[in-house]
């Protein structure tokens, strides 16, 4: 019943239909996401107006963000930059609020680049997961960035910010602001939270230095709403599929391994659909699917839903995200049965002249 519910919650969020008084339930959440709208109309044009304030710090500063609730590969992004700044010669250190982390003080060091301190419990699914992939690279949490800056450069040793999730946070001024947009539904149903996915109105865009339009498919169509929205470098994004890895960690398979394999796969991420559309490009048979909310927090219940979705549609294999399997890590059992399918960010055919605009404007 409370997976249901949530799955109710998710598809309203993706609900393209028009406010209807007949639907009391969509209707509410349009209410409510007028308000939450104004708020965050009001909200930005006290920043733009100066009478909130935005702190600049000794270092060069990049954000990563989206306008869109989850779901466009911002993790990813911040991997593949953190290793390009890192290969050129920088030291990157990443900032994350560490959204569902357990650990509230003001300053998290989930990893000092040589070590990780902190679990996905106490730092989030997501910097827990950026710590494990990225060597040399520390990762700290905290809600206030500018703090976690100062401690990043004065402490660990840092030269550049890259803020995981932050186009929205704009008490820490940045000189680079890539945004990252679903290639297929870039403003998902329209809407406002709670009624739809969007965190601010379109129109916020015009923020942006550097817009990349991602997908989960290399030939997956771009929407014609995008094209020319705002005059910024665009680009297109890929979430290539990299290869699988056993729940344990020790074994890794190639992609060729799904095909013609029965799949029961599960997520617990913002856009659980492309996970699935993944695994049927990749040639696995999903007959059975079950999805949970972004950063939803695993329990024996859910996996005893899992195992009973494989067992009764009699699925070869049981595949997750890896961001899902940094969660899982309490169930070694249940983790040791899985595999998960490891991704890593492509930028499309310019992918050279993305990487000269980035240094290019570090470099001023």
């Amino acid at each position: 019943m409370k997976i249901q519910m949530k799955g109710l919650l998710i598809d309203i969020l993706h609900d393209d239909s028009k406010p209807d008084v007949m639907h009391p339930l969509l209707f509410s959440f349009y209410l409510l996401s007028l308000l939450y709208g104004g708020a965050v109309r009001l909200r930005n044009l006290l920043y733009d107006c100066g009478i909130f304030k935005t702190r600049k710090i000794e270092c060069k500063v990049i954000s990563i963000g989206n306008i869109t609730a989850g779901g466009t590969g911002k993790t990813p992004m911040v991997i593949m930059l953190a290793n390009l700044l890192k290969e050129r010669g920088y030291r990157p250190a990443v900032l994350s609020r560490g959204y569902g982390g357990r650990n509230r003080n003001s300053i998290n060091v989930v990893s000092d680049g040589k070590r990780i301190f902190m679990e996905h419990d106490e730092a989030g699914d997501e910097p827990a997961l950026i710590a494990g992939l990225v060597s040399d690279v520390p990762v700290i949490t905290g809600r206030r960035r500018y703090l976690t800056g100062r401690y990043a450069l004065e402490r660990l040793g840092a030269d550049i910010l890259i803020l995981d999730d932050a186009f929205q946070h704009r008490g820490l001024s940045r000189d680079i602001d890539i945004v990252l947009l679903n290639g297929e539904s870039p403003f998902g149903s329209g809407f406002l939270l709670p009624r739809g996915t969007l965190r601010e109105p379109a129109k916020a865009l015009n923020r942006a230095d550097v817009i990349v339009l991602t997908g989960a498919d290399q030939k997956e169509e771009i929407a014609p709403t995008v094209k020319g929205l705002v005059p910024v470098p665009t680009f297109r994004g890929y979430r290539r599929p990299k290869d699988l890895v056993q729940g344990n960690g020790d074994d890794i398979y190639p992609l060729e391994y799904l095909k013609g394999k029965t799949v029961c796969a599960f997520a617990g991420i913002a856009e659980p659909e492309s996970f699935k559309r993944t695994i049927k490009f990749l040639g696995g048979e999903v007959v059975a699917f079950v999805r949970f909310p972004d950063h939803h927090r695993y329990t024996e219940r859910d996996l005893k839903e899992i195992r009973r979705e494989s067992l009764n549609h009699s699925a070869a294999i049981t595949i997750t995200t890896e961001k899902d399997g940094i969660k899982l890590t309490g169930f070694p059992d249940f983790l040791c049965d899985i595999y998960m399918l490891r991704i890593e960010m492509e930028i499309i055919d310019r992918d050279r002249e993305f990487e000269d605009m980035i240094l290019s404007k570090l470099s001023r």
